[in-house]
C-alpha cells in the first residue's frame, strides 16, 4: 500500500510539471510526450526560479531522503538542464544536507568523500588541492560557479581560488568525462559546477569555529528580498598556524549576488566575488625548498540574463582576474642563497561572452549558440618577453578561444537522445578549426530504472605554466601541443523508496596528454606531451549504493542513511611500461578508492555523520631526505575516518568535527605530509 501511495505521489508531481509547462511555453502540439512536458517544465522552473531546488540528491549521500524527489532535480550535463534521471552521463550531485553535515571546511575537503573524485591535496581547508577526474590532471577539469567558467589558465592549482563559503552552496554537480558541450572546450576529463543557494526570503546566518593548531573561522551570510529582487552577501574568514612548520594560512572570501525578475519576461543574475589567500607552502612544488610561500588574490564578476517562453535567450558576460606572488624562499628565511633575487609575480585574466538559445518544440528542445573567451597573463617568468616591462611584469601571453555549439534533445516518455557538438578554434593553434561531437542516450524502462550511454570528444590547451615555467627545478615547453581525448561510457541508475544504486563503466583514449616528468640525470622536471604515436587508454568502473534506513525501518530507530562508493581505474600506455617515468599527473592516478558515509541519531536532536575513505594510488615519487633526493618510492594506500556531531535547537546549532581520528600518516602528493588528528568545533545561528 505504501509503495502504491508513493508511486501516486510521483505521478502527481509529473502532472504538476505538465501544467507548469503549458504556462511557461504556451500551447504545444498534442503529440508532445509527458517526457517533453517534464523536461520543458523543469527548464522553465529552473529559469524562473519559481521554487528553488532545496533538496539533497547525492550519489554518495549522507541523507538519502530526497531520493524520492530525484526527478525534480535538474543537472547541466549538456547545454539543456535535464532531470537527473534523463542525464546520459555519470553525474554526482552533492546536496545541501550532505554539505551541512560533512566534517569539512572547504569544497576541496568535501569532494574527498566522492569515490569518483581524486583530491591531490597539498594542504587542507581550501588552501590548495588539485582536483582530478578519471585519472586526468587538475588542468583538465573545468571549475564553474553558477555556470561561469572560472578555470584558471595559469595553472589548475589555482582553479579553486574562488570566493565561495560552504554556507553559500545549494549543491555541487560533478560531471565525469569529456564535457566540452556543457562546460566548454577545455573540460577534457570533466567539470564541477557549484550552485549557490537561491533564497526566497530575507534571512541572516552567522557561524564561528575554533580548533586545534590555532584555527579560527567566521562566516556571516545574509539575504534581502524585495518584490522583484533578491540580494545575498556572504563573507567568510579562516586562519590557522598550521599543522607542520610553514603550513599557516589566512583566507578571506566575499560573494555578492543579486537576482532581478523583470515582470515575468526575464531574469537577470549579477554576481561578484573576492578571494584572498596567504599560506605557507611547505614543499608544495619542490621538496628541495621547504620554505615556499604563496599569496594570491582573485576577483570576478558576471551578468547573466534569461528570457522566458518557448524560445529562450540566455546571454552572459563574465570576467575574472587572479594575482599570485609565489616565494620559492619565504621572506624572513635566514641565509637565503645568493642566486635567489626576487619572487615570481603573475596576473592572469579571463573574460567571456556567451549566448545560448533554446527552443522547445514537439520534437524536443534545441540549443545553439557560441562563446568567445579570452585568456591572458602578465608575469615575471611566464610568457614571451615584453618590449616594455610593466612594473614587475616582464613577460606576457594571450589567446582567444571561439566556439560554436548546437544540440538537440529528443525527450520521449522513456527515451532521451541528445545529439550535438562544438566547433572550436583557438588563436594559439593557427589555422585549425576542429569539431568535437557528443552523443548521449538514456532509456527508462520503468520509473525507477534508467540506462544510459554516451560518446564524447574534447580538447584542452596547455596552461601558461606548462608552456613557460622554467626554474632551477622545472623546465616548461613553449612547443606543447593541445591535448585530445575521446570517451565512451555506459551506466545504470536505480532508485526505489529506500535504496538507490548507481553503476558506470567508461573507456577513454587520450592523445598528446601533457605531463611533468622527472629526469634523474639532471634532477629536473620537464613538461612534455606523450609521444605522438602513443595513446593513453584509461578504463574505469564505479559503483554507489545508498540506503535510507528511515524509509526501510521507520523513523523511530536511530539509523539515518548509509552510502558506499567505489571506483577502479586502470591506465595503459606502452611508453610508460618501457620508460617507467616518475610522473606528476598522467601516470599518477587513484587505482582504487572506496568511500562510505553513515548518518545516525545518537539522542534526540544530536546526530553523528561518519565519513570513511580508503585509496590506493598508482605511480611513484622521488623521496627527499634533508631537502635532497634519496630514492624512488611508491605511494602507499591509506584509510581515514572523519566524524561530525551536530546538535540543533531551533535556530541554534552546535557542531564538532574530528578529522583523521586515528591520526594516520599519509600523503596525497609525494613528500608533502598531511595533517593528523584535527578537532574543531563551533556554533551557528540562523535568523529568518
Amino acid at each position: 500500500m505504501y509503495k502504491k501511495k508513493f508511486n501516486s505521489l510521483k505521478t502527481i508531481r509529473f502532472r504538476r510539471f505538465a501544467r507548469k509547462s503549458y504556462s511557461a511555453f504556451g500551447s504545444m502540439h498534442k503529440v508532445i510526450t509527458i517526457g517533453v512536458l517534464a523536461g520543458s517544465t523543469l527548464l522553465s522552473a529552473h529559469a524562473a526560479s519559481v521554487t528553488p531546488i532545496e533538496r539533497t540528491v547525492v550519489e554518495t549521500s549522507s541523507d538519502t531522503v530526497a531520493h524520492k524527489e530525484l526527478d525534480e532535480v535538474t543537472v547541466a550535463a549538456t547545454k539543456v538542464d535535464l532531470p537527473l534521471s534523463m542525464a546520459a552521463k555519470q553525474v554526482t550531485v552533492i546536496g545541501r544536507t550532505e554539505i551541512e553535515r560533512a566534517p569539512v571546511k572547504s569544497v576541496q575537503d568535501l569532494l574527498n568523500y566522492v569515490a569518483g573524485v581524486d583530491i591531490l591535496q597539498r594542504s587542507p581547508h581550501g588552501v590548495q588541492a588539485d582536483i582530478s577526474l578519471r585519472g586526468g590532471s587538475a588542468d583538465q577539469v573545468a571549475i564553474l560557479l553558477n555556470g561561469v567558467n572560472l578555470t584558471n589558465p595559469q595553472t589548475g592549482h589555482y582553479s579553486f581560488d574562488i570566493p565561495i563559503n560552504l554556507s553559500d552552496i545549494e549543491r555541487i554537480e560533478i560531471v565525469q568525462g569529456p564535457t566540452s558541450l556543457a562546460y566548454g572546450a577545455s573540460a577534457l576529463s570533466g567539470g564541477i559546477n557549484i550552485i549557490t543557494k537561491k533564497d526566497t526570503a530575507s534571512n541572516l546566518t552567522g557561524k564561528v569555529e575554533v580548533g586545534m593548531h590555532r584555527l579560527f573561522g567566521a562566516e556571516i551570510r545574509g539575504a534581502y528580498k524585495t518584490r522583484s529582487t533578491v540580494s545575498r552577501l556572504s563573507v567568510g574568514y579562516d586562519r590557522s598556524s598550521g599543522y607542520i612548520a610553514n603550513s599557516d594560512y589566512d583566507i578571506l572570501n566575499a560573494l555578492l549576488q543579486t537576482r532581478l525578475e523583470v515582470q515575468r519576461i526575464a531574469s537577470v543574475d549579477i554576481q561578484a566575488g573576492y578571494n584572498a589567500k596567504k599560506y605557507g607552502a611547505n614543499t608544495f612544488y619542490s621538496p628541495a625548498y621547504p620554505n615556499q610561500y604563496d599569496e594570491t588574490r582573485g576577483m570576478f564578476a558576471s551578468v547573466k540574463a534569461e528570457t522566458y517562453g518557448r524560445l529562450r535567450f540566455v546571454p552572459q558576460i563574465y570576467w575574472s582576474r587572479h594575482y599570485d606572488c609565489f616565494q620559492l624562499i619565504r621572506e624572513g628565511t635566514p641565509n637565503p642563497p645568493a642566486w635567489y633575487k626576487d619572487h615570481n609575480y603573475h596576473r592572469s585574466d579571463v573574460w567571456g561572452v556567451t549566448l545560448n538559445v533554446l527552443y522547445s518544440s514537439p520534437l524536443g528542445i534545441t540549443s545553439f549558440g557560441g562563446e568567445l573567451r579570452g585568456e591572458s597573463i602578465l608575469s615575471s617568468v611566464l610568457g614571451k618577453p615584453l618590449d616594455v616591462p610593466r612594473g614587475k611584469y616582464t613577460k606576457a601571453d594571450s589567446r582567444r578561444n571561439t566556439s560554436l555549439f548546437v544540440e538537440h534533445n529528443l525527450l520521449l516518455d522513456k527515451f532521451t537522445l541528445s545529439l550535438g557538438g562544438i566547433l572550436n578554434h583557438n588563436t594559439a593553434v593557427a589555422g585549425k578549426v576542429a569539431f568535437y561531437p557528443a552523443v548521449n542516450v538514456s532509456y527508462r524502462p520503468t520509473y525507477n530504472l534508467s540506462l544510459y550511454a554516451s560518446f564524447d570528444m574534447a580538447t584542452r590547451m596547455p596552461s601558461f605554466t606548462e608552456l613557460y615555467y622554467t626554474t632551477r627545478t622545472h623546465t616548461g615547453s613553449p612547443n606543447l601541443l593541445p591535448e585530445y581525448t575521446r570517451s565512451v561510457e555506459a551506466g545504470i541508475r536505480f532508485t526505489e523508496r529506500f535504496i538507490n544504486i548507481r553503476s558506470s563503466v567508461f573507456y577513454t583514449q587520450g592523445k598528446n596528454l601533457i605531463d611533468w616528468q622527472y629526469n634523474q640525470a639532471d634532477s629536473k622536471w620537464y613538461s612534455v606531451n606523450l609521444a605522438s604515436d602513443s595513446r593513453l587508454a584509461t578504463f574505469g568502473i564505479g559503483y554507489t549504493v545508498g540506503v535510507d534506513f528511515e524509509e526501510l525501518l521507520g523513523s523511530r530507530q536511530p539509523l539515518g542513511s548509509l552510502s558506499v562508493g567505489y571506483q577502479y581505474i586502470d591506465q595503459n600506455n606502452d611508453k610508460a611500461s618501457t620508460n617507467n617515468p616518475i610522473s606528476v599527473y598522467v601516470f599518477n592516478f587513484l587505482r582504487h578508492k572506496i568511500t562510505a558515509t553513515l548518518s545516525h541519531r545518537i539522542v534526540d536532536k544530536l546526530r553523528a555523520t561518519w565519513n570513511f575513505r580508503w585509496q590506493d594510488r598508482a605511480g611513484s615519487y622521488t623521496r627527499y631526505v634533508d631537502s635532497k633526493p634519496a630514492e624512488t618510492a611508491s605511494y602507499k594506500p591509506f584509510g581515514l575516518l572523519d566524524v561530525r556531531l551536530d546538535y540543533s535547537v531551533g535556530c541554534l546549532s552546535l557542531f564538532v568535527n574530528a578529522n583523521n581520528i586515528f591520526n594516520r600518516t599519509y600523503m596525497d602528493f609525494g613528500n608533502i605530509p598531511q595533517p593528523g588528528l584535527w578537532i574543531t568545533g563551533g556554533i551557528s545561528y540562523r535568523l529568518q
